[in-house]
């Protein structure tokens, strides 16, 4: 190989010292849901021993938004045609998922989380700090509402039509109908290829 195509690859590897920890390693088990107490454990960050609620999860960047924690200004584009004028606002970042740890219910302080089952076979999370349970939160039983395409134009008129037997088990099929012509005319074209072959 020259030295030249070496140097290619050599550039075009990414370099796995370089790569993000979050690409090298995903965790198995999610522990902090929407909703959840959180508080900021990492020393060296700015916003350290914070608490907040957890407004979004995003698992696939394994980030955690955190209600008024690591607030930073955002700059919003203005439009001139509309007569919009730009601003800044303030919105909170993101926050690595390991740099947060629930709150314990009884301390108030950042517990480790594992996972146990009562005696009706429910899983819940237990803190190891007090071996509390941690309930998951009310709102992640709130979805929020689909998009459904509901047609204003119904195909039944009343509820008779709904209940009303429409099957007759009697009446042939026509597929049935059609199965019987096509086995007449395969029948019939093997019976002149024999007489065409004799």
């Amino acid at each position: 190989m020259s030295g030249r195509v070496k140097l290619m690859e050599t550039l075009m590897r990414p370099n796995r010292s370089k790569l993000k920890r979050t690409l090298l390693h995903k965790p198995s088990r999610w522990n902090i849901v929407r909703g959840d107490t959180v508080q900021v454990i990492q020393k060296n960050h700015p916003e350290y021993g914070k608490q907040g609620t957890v407004a979004q999860v995003m698992r696939d960047r394994m980030r955690v938004v955190v209600e008024g924690v690591n607030i930073a200004p955002r700059r919003l584009k203005g439009d001139a045609e509309r007569g919009v004028k730009g601003q800044t606002i303030m919105k909170e970042r993101s926050i690595h998922y390991s740099n947060v740890n629930l709150v314990d219910p009884v301390t108030g302080f950042p517990t480790k989380v594992t996972y146990s089952f009562l005696e009706d076979g429910t899983k819940v999370r237990i803190s190891k700090r007090s071996g509390a349970i941690i309930p998951k939160p009310d709102i992640l039983t709130q979805r929020p509402p689909r998009n459904l395409v509901s047609s204003k134009d119904s195909d039944t008129i009343d509820d008779k039509e709904v209940w009303e037997a429409t099957y007759d088990a009697d009446r042939p099929s026509k597929w049935a109908a059609m199965r019987e012509e096509l086995l007449k005319t395969l029948e019939e074209k093997q019976g002149a290829n024999a007489t065409v072959s004799s």
